[in-house]
């Protein structure tokens, strides 16, 4: 096992004001980019992601070079890992280690804002702004197939989560 050291020169503030947000209040997705791998000299990449009640976050996927930490800043959220739908509240923290299925959403009846952070970082930003661009129609859903590996976000199924969310 090697160990990954980052580099990079200084401090990374993100003011919340400063961050893009993809989505507004009429989405019931909105996903604020705070931090990109490379402002963190590849440690970690995050975004702010806010679902309204009930609300899909990300379908199952897989990161093969990444860990996905989920840190529920308020609300309820559902996170599958592995072949495990957990449930998370306010104040709960959730590591999936890499190669293993996740997916995420609000729980029913419930919203739910969520700090997520991949370790080492992958520049995922554009990753998000695709997404916005399948939202408004500017893209098709299948253009993710072209980036999964650019982005490090393989897509599966998985019956567990398709029991839950369909």
């Amino acid at each position: 096992m090697s160990l990954f050291v980052p580099k990079f020169d200084d401090t990374v503030l993100v003011r919340e004001a400063e961050a893009e947000l993809l989505g507004d209040e009429n989405t019931p997705v909105t996903i604020r980019l705070l931090a990109d791998s490379s402002a963190a000299g590849g440690a970690l990449s995050t975004v702010r992601a806010t679902l309204a009640e009930g609300a899909d976050g990300a379908r199952p996927h897989v990161h093969h070079n990444s860990a996905e930490m989920f840190y529920v800043l308020d609300g309820e959220a559902e996170v599958l890992s592995g072949d495990d739908v957990v449930t998370a509240e306010r104040g709960d923290l959730i590591i999936v280690p890499p190669d293993r299925p996740h997916a995420f959403a609000a729980a029913p009846g419930s919203t739910a804002d969520l700090l997520i952070v991949i370790a080492p970082g992958v520049e995922r930003f554009e990753y998000f702004r695709h997404l916005q661009r399948i939202r408004l129609g500017e893209a098709t859903p299948e253009s993710l197939l072209e980036v999964q590996e650019l982005y490090d976000n393989h897509f599966l199924k998985s019956a567990a989560w398709d029991g839950r969310h369909r």
